[in-house]
């Protein structure tokens, strides 16, 4: 019996999979659980469909991702801190202030998609890792100034 996958299903395959099993595993477990349907003309088409239209908005979701990269470009971001006589920071730089400061020169960066090369706990200059997609990554350097 084949049967079409709507979900992974761990040692069998993965969403949209065309998988051959018993009749009883199929009609006793997968189709009444809503993992699987029956493969038969009509569902093949739509899910021929289903992964064609997939893919195409994964791909305007990566070019998005690639634009903004490409406007942010080289920019060099100043974050104002409070600075101790030896150059240390009270407290440190997170993620959410290169966010605003991302935010106050156009581009709009969720925070949780910013991660930090190193800690910053010290004025000078940093980079961090802008993960805007899977597979596009962009370095964006800052400074930390003295207010």
């Amino acid at each position: 019996m084949e049967v079409i996958l709507r979900d992974d299903v761990k040692g069998l395959g993965y969403k949209n999979d065309i998988v051959e099993v018993k009749p009883g595993y199929g009609r006793n477990y997968l189709i009444p659980q809503g993992l699987a349907v029956i493969a038969d003309k009509s569902s093949r088409k739509v899910v021929a469909e289903n992964i064609r239209q997939a893919a195409h908005k994964a791909e305007k979701i990566q070019n998005d991702a690639q634009e903004l990269a490409n406007s942010i470009g080289g920019i060099t971001l100043e974050l104002p801190a409070k600075v101790g006589e030896t150059g240390k920071i009270f407290g440190s730089v997170t993620t959410n202030q290169l966010s605003e400061a991302l935010k106050a020169k156009g581009f709009d960066v969720d925070r949780k998609r910013i991660s930090f090369d190193q800690d910053v706990k010290t004025a000078g200059d940093y980079t961090a890792t802008l993960n805007l997609h899977k597979e596009v990554k962009h370095q964006v350097n800052f400074k930390v100034v003295a207010e």
